[in-house]
């Protein structure tokens, strides 16, 4: 009887080990679906879900259930990506080669998302200083400026609207410019999305209220 005690010991080691890491990989896969959970509820008011999942899945853990986290993360996400379209205008004019309507609407592009990372910074501002007495005030700020970072956008995205100029003496300079464009405006087109999910968080934290941003702090 020793002999089959010492034998079945090692398997009954083993069956509580295959039990003990069964419930940890359990328990891991429900915080992974909480997770998830987490930042398709929050994006669940966007137009633009997949983009917003995406583009936000690295918040879960921090933001949970709190709008007003979600909301910080939507504005901070754009700001990255608008300065990513930014330096990109940057370099289309630093190596230059565009003319006419293409050179102008390239330094207004550049412009006006100079005017869109400003707003979008003050509006990042004023989430990060939500204040009871002032909150109806601070969500009409940020519905202001996150729309006007919006409309600087699609306001860089009409400036490329028409075609790029025929240029007969270098019809594979004239292509390269093309596709240039068509690049910058995928990226803008991207950002604006982002933006314009940004904003439908801002609105959200908006409806919940300051009771909402109480419960943050608590």
């Amino acid at each position: 009887m020793v002999i089959i005690s010492r034998l079945m010991l090692p398997h009954a080691l083993l069956l509580l080990f295959l039990s003990s890491f069964l419930a940890s990989s359990g328990q891991m896969v429900v915080a992974k679906g909480n997770k998830n959970g987490y930042v398709r509820e929050a994006c669940s008011v966007t137009r633009y879900q997949d983009l917003c999942v995406h583009s936000l899945a690295q918040f879960s853990n921090t933001a949970g259930t709190s709008p007003s986290k979600w909301a910080r993360a939507g504005v901070s996400v754009t700001i990255g990506e608008v300065k990513k379209v930014r330096a990109y205008l940057a370099q289309l004019k630093r190596n230059g080669g565009f003319i006419g309507r293409n050179r102008a609407a390239l330094s207004d592009c550049a412009e006006v998302f100079d005017d869109a990372l400003d707003e979008l910074h003050r509006s990042l501002d004023v989430l990060r200083k939500l204040s009871k007495t002032t909150f109806s005030t601070q969500m009409g700020d940020l519905n202001t400026w996150i729309s006007a970072a919006l409309t600087d956008e699609d306001t860089c995205l009409d400036g490329f609207s028409f075609q790029v100029q025929d240029d007969n003496n270098n019809n594979n300079h004239n292509n390269n410019k093309k596709k240039q464009i068509k690049l910058l405006q995928r990226r803008v087109q991207n950002v604006s999305y982002i933006t314009s999910n940004a904003l439908a968080l801002v609105n959200k934290l908006a409806t919940t209220g300051i009771g909402s941003f109480e419960q943050d702090k608590s």
